[in-house]
């Protein structure tokens, strides 16, 4: 271990050896990778100076092919390694890191800190201790204390002193793992090697003396043996965290203030008696005088830590009020998303159990942290603002976090999960004609909500109601009359439609459902069909291709006049047999809803009309741009109008056709800039290369 002594080790290189010592089996890459929050090719770089740390102890880093990484040595070289990690003076520390030393020391301190004595002792510049400081000031608002900075006075932690100590038990609680603290407690602290604590850890906890957690632990070992519920490791942690620190401040003259009305209502409380009889043995262990306050914080505590309470118990503390406050809550969700969860199995006594210490909590302003907000309010947006509203008229007199309200969340989520079975819808979507925004419709509908396994575009031509029995969903771009339970959508599907189609598919799964076979056009498996099918295919590809082409409209041009032009031009090409009927039509469909495609420059007008001899898809870029209404309501300018038109006996495989072209326009950002841009002839080879790959997985 020759050189040891000047071993030089950065944050990041600190974590790596810290999460190779902890791993029971080999790590990947990516596992490190995603646990620093660095890149693969980072963690990689930094696996050089690793190794040559690693060699100091006379370790080596294994890797296996398939597996990951692993620390290869003796068992005494790996602790020497890890008690070296937890001594070194300087390591390099993460900003995370570097902000909870200076909270922490900041929350010790009873004076002023001048900031150069953290540049000095972190080995970072003023300007980065000021940064972190501006991190620290944001974060501070949230637990109620706030940041000091003045020159010539230094900086200091005003507030409560029941918020400094809730701030300083997150702070140990959010570093600390429930393995190495049990453990610790567990062996002679003072002869532990330290082994599997980080730095971090090691700072957290030095600001209890180690033999008073040992003292402390046997009396809350006693509590939890008599409670007539059990401790989750992570509330007994918590439990000890508190009291070691409550003793330590009180040591120091630091004192908190518990409400008094709220003290008196506790008083009744089993856990306030065990409580009580535990601070008293306490106060004698380290002699000293501990307030009536301090019993009603430790009662929250253990009306706070309950991890578990059976329905008899329930009943026993009288939790009628809250169960019927729980019973509103489960009413107002059903409501929101029109499904039933009154009679579902352990909702009910799921939630009394969480809500009972949780209501303590909050009048107490004891927030908790939630490491899965984040993600809840990611996967369960809906879910989220429904429980906030439900609450917030439940209990209208108590402020939920939104941490708290993401637990409620999980408890709703799971009970929605176990009550509606998985299934495949079948959806069909209505619009004027049967192509173009239709086929946007479809496509955001299977990539947005993804119980709908198969969607179908039909014309309101084709509409009746022995037809539209057949589907699950029925979704409509314009308003339908006669048909029920129809829902009506933008073709870009938006954000209320998206929720309106999901309260429609929950109420779905609360019915017995049969899955419906796919409705193909072609049914006929013989010969004569299958021949019949390919040759429309290819004719209405041929057509669209060969008649596809790029035009110009003149400059200074009202809508009216550039598809008064768009019509001439088609009538000349022969793609039209009655200008004027094709013209009236595309004035109709722009009274239906917006033609803007929004984000882009274009406006995708389309029409099923009698007035049309074939199919025909074409674009025309504009001398001067026109305002038009997009599909998201909006006003919007358009460059370039993409026309796309169709017989009003078109055949299935000539609307499918022109359904994919749709779909093509806006599948991905790329394409669509591309029809913005793109000249004729690299449109022509994008379409081309479209229908031959559609040709190849159709298999007709």
């Amino acid at each position: 271990m020759s050189g040891v002594s000047k071993l030089y080790i950065s944050g990041r290189e600190r974590k790596i050896v810290e999460a190779l010592l902890k791993a029971r089996q080999a790590i990947t890459m990516s596992e490190l990778a995603s646990e620093l929050e660095v890149s693969n090719r980072t963690i990689h770089r930094d696996l050089i100076n690793v190794e040559e740390i690693l060699s100091k102890f006379d370790l080596t880093l294994g890797r296996k092919s398939g597996s990951g990484l692993e620390m290869f040595g003796h068992e005494e070289d790996k602790e020497s390694l890890a008690l070296y990690l937890s001594h070194v003076k300087h390591t390099d520390y993460t900003p995370e890191e570097r902000q909870t030393v200076i909270l922490l020391t900041l929350l010790e301190a009873s004076e002023p800190i001048k900031l150069y004595s953290f540049v000095g002792e972190l080995h970072v510049t003023v300007a980065t201790i000021s940064n972190d400081l501006n991190k620290i000031e944001v974060d501070l608002s949230d637990s109620h204390l706030s940041l000091i900075r003045r020159r010539g006075f230094g900086i200091k932690i005003e507030g409560n002193e029941s918020d400094k100590r809730r701030l300083m038990s997150h702070l140990i609680m959010e570093h600390l793992d429930e393995f190495d603290f049990i453990s610790l407690l567990n062996n002679n602290i003072q002869q532990h090697s330290k082994r599997d604590i980080d730095a971090i850890s090691n700072r957290l906890l030095g600001i209890v003396h180690p033999e008073k957690l040992q003292m402390i632990e046997q009396e809350v070992e006693q509590v939890r043996a008599v409670l007539p519920y059990g401790l989750a490791d992570r509330a007994y942690i918590g439990l000890v965290v508190h009291l070691a620190l409550a003793i330590e401040r009180l040591q120091q003259g630091d004192t908190i203030e518990f409400d008094r009305t709220y003290l008196k209502e506790l008083q009744d409380l089993k856990e306030y008696q065990i409580a009580e009889k535990m601070l008293r043995k306490l106060e004698k262990t380290f002699n000293i005088i501990i307030p009536v306050d301090e019993v009603g914080y430790i009662t929250m505590h253990l009306l706070g830590a309950k991890s578990r309470v059976d329905h008899d118990y329930l009943l026993e503390e009288s939790n009628l009020g809250i169960a019927y406050k729980a019973k509103r809550l489960i009413d107002f969700v059903s409501v929101a998303l029109a499904v039933d969860l009154t009679d579902h199995d352990g909702l009910l006594n799921d939630l009394v159990i969480h809500l009972r210490p949780t209501i303590y909590r909050l009048k107490q302003k004891m927030n908790i942290k939630n490491p899965l907000i984040a993600e809840i309010l990611t996967d369960y947006q809906e879910l989220f603002q429904v429980v906030k509203k439900g609450v917030n008229e439940v209990f209208p007199h108590i402020e939920f976090p939104k941490e708290e309200i993401g637990y409620l969340v999980l408890h709703f989520g799971s009970a929605l999960q176990s009550s509606q079975a998985e299934i495949k819808l079948q959806a069909v979507v209505i619009c004027p004609s049967g192509i173009g925004t239709a086929k946007m419709l479809a496509e955001r509908l299977l990539k947005k909500i993804p119980e709908i396994k198969h969607v179908e575009n039909k014309s309101l031509f084709e509409l009746d109601l022995e037809m539209v029995e057949k589907y699950d969903l029925i979704v409509s771009t314009i308003p339908l009359q006669g048909i029920p339970n129809y829902i009506l959508a933008s073709p870009i599907l938006t954000k209320t439609d998206i929720e309106n189609i999901n309260k429609e598919v929950k109420r779905k799964k609360l019915k017995p459902h049969k899955e419906k076979e796919p409705h193909n056009e072609i049914t006929s498996n013989n010969l004569v069909a299958r021949l019949q099918s390919m040759q429309d295919y290819a004719r209405s590809m041929l057509d669209v291709v060969a008649g596809f082409y790029v035009g110009a409209i003149g400059k200074n041009k009202v809508m009216a006049e550039i598809l008064a032009d768009i019509c001439n031009e088609l009538g000349d090409k022969q793609v039209l047999d009655d200008r004027e009927q094709v013209y009236q039509d595309l004035r109709a469909r722009e009274k239906n809803g917006g033609l803007g495609i929004p984000g882009t420059e274009l406006a995708l007008y389309h029409a099923r009309t009698k007035g049309v001899h074939r199919i025909s898809f074409s674009m025309y870029t504009l001398g001067t741009p026109v305002e038009v209404e997009g599909m998201d309501g909006q006003r919007m300018e358009s460059k370039r109008v993409l026309l796309m038109v169709a017989p009003i006996d078109s055949n299935p495989q000539e609307l499918e056709i022109l359904s994919l072209l749709s779909g093509l326009i806006i599948r991905d950002e790329e394409t669509m800039r591309r029809f913005e841009s793109a000249t004729e002839t690299e449109l022509q080879s994008l379409i081309s290369t479209e229908f031959n790959q559609y040709l190849n997985e159709k298999q007709i």
